[in-house]
């Protein structure tokens, strides 16, 4: 029996949730986080051993953990959003701002929740002992520990970009979104600053859960028309 368009939608947040808790509690659960322990450890290691002074590979690590970066992956995500834009009327240019608008203070409010999340965890770098620290090898402001990294704040915010993306813009945008996540997340961890699990376990459980309520039922349209209703326009 074919399945009616709103139960399909009912489904879609049901299974996007029931993936979130499972990836969740298969962490969160078992002593010592079960087998997400050993895959941290080996990309911790697989990276660490490579953050040696006066090496191109710390430099770089160092260089994509400084804050100043962060502006290289605004650039990235409003290049993608802009390919689209450019393309629209005034209208459809003022309907995508709007939309940024409603995905920039979901993005806001959601890491907030996840940083409510009563877990804390310390960073790889300072869990482990005899560590190297891509600061200290290099002399560059970066970041390379964290007193609390679940889950990934950076990890998080582009995941939701990339849901944004998919539920606004095309496929093929939320194909290039996917793969700035994966590219300007990867940083965090190379320099230890985030567990793999961070982002793998607590930035997608987060986000299956969160924006699955948010984009497949009518909620955003919903503030989104609101928006435009309220906000001026040239006519």
């Amino acid at each position: 029996m074919k399945l009616s368009y709103f139960h399909q939608k009912a489904l879609a947040i049901f299974l996007l949730n029931l993936a979130g808790l499972i990836i969740f509690f298969s962490w969160y659960l078992p002593a010592q986080h079960g087998f997400w322990l050993s895959i941290d450890t080996h990309i911790f290691y697989f990276f660490n051993q490579h953050i040696l002074p006066d090496t191109f590979f710390a430099s770089f690590v160092a260089y994509t953990n400084n804050r100043k970066f962060d502006l290289v992956i605004l650039l990235a995500m409003g290049a993608l959003y802009y390919n689209t834009f450019r393309k629209k009327d005034y209208m459809g240019k003022r309907h995508l701002v709007i939309v940024g608008l409603v995905m920039v203070i979901s993005a806001v409010l959601i890491n907030q929740l996840g940083q409510n999340i009563p877990i804390e965890r310390p960073s790889p770098t300072l869990h482990f002992q005899d560590v190297h620290r891509v600061g200290v090898m290099t002399g560059i402001p970066t970041k390379d520990a964290s007193g609390d990294s679940f889950p990934g704040d950076h990890g998080l915010m582009l995941l939701i970009f990339c849901s944004f993306i998919l539920r606004y813009l095309s496929f093929r945008s939320f194909l290039c979104a996917l793969l700035i996540t994966v590219v300007f997340s990867l940083p965090r961890v190379m320099a230890g600053a985030h567990w793999a699990s961070d982002i793998l376990v607590g930035s997608i459980s987060l986000t299956l859960i969160t924006t699955s309520w948010l984009l497949i039922t009518p909620l955003s349209n919903i503030i989104v028309r609101q928006l435009e209703k309220h906000l001026p326009f040239k006519k």
